[in-house]
């Protein structure tokens, strides 16, 4: 909601809440503008006759009159108050998904840059043969066992945080996290995979991250771990649960990194 919106929306609110019930001490009351005690009596304005009146004290209930007059002014200030910060964090998340490239793909935060990183090429390894998985596409049906893997033992992408942050942009509602990769000799093991010969399913085992996620806005999140990360290799990771479908933008922690 823009600023002006949250004014006018605080004004209405605040001229609602200009009138008020004048109860009396038989139950009754009027609708007041506005209302004056004085030494023996009420003055007011009545919003019904459009004129203003006067009340002798004794019949007019002032306890209840004005603890209802402090309820609705509290409740007009709360609401007030809530329209006013749900209208900062609209424009903090705006300005936050400004940082952001339009393109999909996965952003490390670096400082105060975003920076982003390189899709990796994937490559699958089974006991006969190896291929390139392209993105988002799925590996050949073989049946038995397969490792999914990035060529080298290392990230070229260090980060010496062990808490680094990250953007995921989406090109569609899928599901993502942080992998813990497996470095072997000239690889990395984004994930193992059993393929079962009749069905042809899929069962993957990746080591996931436990993570917090923000939504910045549609398609696009902020992701980060829940603990500190132990040195070694990892990955952002896009991926459809059962389908092998993934897209993959490694990275290492190491403390020593400059």
């Amino acid at each position: 909601m823009s600023g002006w919106k949250v004014a006018f929306f605080c004004l209405a609110l605040s001229l609602f809440a200009a009138n008020a019930k004048l109860y009396l001490k038989d139950g009754s009351f009027h609708i007041v503008r506005e209302y004056k005690v004085l030494s023996d009596r009420v003055r007011y304005y009545s919003v019904e006759r459009g004129d203003w009146e006067e009340i002798p004290l004794e019949l007019v209930d002032v306890k209840r009159t004005e603890a209802e007059v402090r309820e609705r002014q509290q409740t007009v200030e709360k609401e007030s108050k809530e329209l006013a910060e749900e209208d900062k964090a609209v424009r903090e998340a705006r300005r936050e998904a400004y940082r952001v490239p339009e393109n999909t793909g996965a952003y490390l935060v670096d400082g105060e840059q975003v920076r982003a990183i390189k899709q990796a090429e994937i490559v699958v390894r089974t006991d006969k043969k190896r291929s390139i998985l392209t993105a988002i596409s799925p590996i050949p049906i073989i049946a038995g066992k397969a490792t999914v893997e990035l060529n080298g033992e290392r990230s070229e992408n260090v980060v010496a945080v062990d808490r680094p942050e990250f953007y995921i942009r989406l090109a569609a509602e899928e599901r993502f996290g942080i992998f813990r990769l497996k470095a072997q000799k000239g690889v990395r093991v984004v994930e193992k995979v059993s393929i079962i010969p009749v069905t042809k399913e899929y069962f993957e085992e990746p080591e996931l991250v436990e993570i917090f996620r923000k939504q910045v806005q549609d398609g696009l999140y902020k992701i980060w771990p829940t603990k500190p990360l132990t040195p070694g290799e990892y990955a952002v990771v896009e991926y459809t649960e059962g389908k092998l479908n993934l897209q993959v933008w490694d990275f290492a922690y190491y403390p020593a990194a400059k």
